[in-house]
């Protein structure tokens, strides 16, 4: 039986999508559990498969705001699955700030100019989130 902790990844930058999967692949490699990521590009989808499922649940969430069809993410029902759980992503401060008013302490800035040093800084808080856990679910 492997352990498992689940990321649920709201991002529409395929660029950015693949820096932080590849700090992942690495952080799987090391550790004693798997980890299973989910990536939505859409806010229609947050709405269709995430916040009208009853079954969905996430360890991590990466949150960032646009997304592919104009909307936002920010759809994502935030009370339901916890601020802990939320890390903030987007390259604009104006949409981070508006996360910290929900609540939500955990904000990376996006910087895409430098997307290693971004994907780290958000690889680096997820260790330390999963770090906290507790080793099985209850």
């Amino acid at each position: 039986m492997y352990l498992t902790k689940s990321i649920l990844i709201l991002e529409d930058n395929l660029k950015v999508l693949s820096k932080i999967l590849d700090r992942l692949f690495i952080l799987e490699g090391d550790q004693s559990f798997e980890l299973c990521v989910m990536v939505l590009t859409t806010s229609s989808q947050v709405e269709d498969y995430i916040n009208s499922n009853p079954k969905a649940n996430f360890d991590i969430i990466l949150l960032d705001r646009d997304c592919k069809i104009g909307g936002s993410f920010h759809v994502l029902d935030v009370e339901r699955f916890g601020k802990v759980k939320i890390i903030g992503i987007s390259s604009i401060e104006e949409f981070n700030n508006k996360l910290k008013q929900k609540g939500i302490d955990k904000i990376i800035l996006k910087d895409l100019k430098d997307m290693d040093k971004f994907a780290d800084q958000v690889v680096e808080e997820i260790t330390y989130m999963i770090i906290k856990m507790p080793l099985f679910k209850n």
